[in-house]
């Protein structure tokens, strides 16, 4: 019987880029796995999990009520009968993977950061494995189930990066300026964008030409930024 795994991400890339480097791992090693993320309706997870391994997708909406979305969660189990659930942190990880530990389903925790948020803490008192990235988290809990794992890692970020020239030319910048990149996280930084808003003027006196990455709540100020100096902006 194929292998399959029900991967519960969401929120922010730093839970979703760790769920997509996991489950292309799991292609490479097991090809007729099947696959099913689940993510919160609406959120980033959605529309940036390009994976379509099994032809089978789910959203499982996380309203306020936690009953829903446990109603939510048993039925997509029903469902797609996984052999194992991975939380790798966000929205959806705490109903999907709740309700797989009381089904009796092997669950696996992933956690990304240096501390250990307070729904991996209770998720992982049940879970077979609690896969962590820093051996100093082993102090701040009494689990007993952890193994040093590292961050997962998407294959193609190990690739050899293209020439320099084609960068630029990809980004439409010059090759005698130097560059800023400001990046905020996946969903932007508020202080960081506000920062750059606020300062463009003398990043541009500096004879800097910048990439700003925003996050979407951020796309509307920044593109009254990016028109008023078009030709020193990408």
């Amino acid at each position: 019987m194929a292998l399959k795994v029900i991967i519960a991400a969401g929120g922010t890339g730093g839970h979703i880029f760790p769920g997509l480097a996991i489950a292309m791992a799991l292609v490479r090693l097991v090809p007729d796995v099947s696959i099913l993320f689940v993510g919160a309706k609406g959120k980033m997870e959605m529309q940036k999990v390009p994976f379509n391994r099994s032809q089978i997708w789910r959203n499982i909406g996380l309203p306020l009520k936690l009953v829903k979305s446990r109603w939510q969660a048993n039925k997509i189990l029903g469902e797609f009968k996984p052999n194992i659930v991975v939380g790798v942190g966000g929205y959806a990880s705490f109903p999907m993977l709740s309700a797989a530990q009381a089904a009796g389903i092997p669950t696996l925790i992933q956690e990304q950061n240096s501390y250990i948020g307070k729904t991996n803490n209770i998720l992982s008192k049940k879970a077979k494995a609690f896969c962590i990235a820093y051996p100093e988290l082993i102090e701040q809990t009494k689990a007993t189930n952890m193994i040093v794992t590292g961050n997962p890692v998407r294959e193609n970020l190990t690739q050899p990066l293209p020439p320099k020239a084609i960068a630029l030319q990809h980004f439409g910048l010059s090759s005698n300026k130097m560059t800023l990149l400001a990046v905020g996280g996946s969903l932007g930084a508020l202080t960081i964008n506000e920062s750059i808003k606020n300062n463009i003027s003398s990043l541009l006196a500096a004879n800097l030409q910048l990439i700003w990455q925003t996050g979407n709540g951020y796309i509307e100020p920044a593109a009254e930024v990016k028109a008023k100096y078009q030709n020193e902006i990408y």
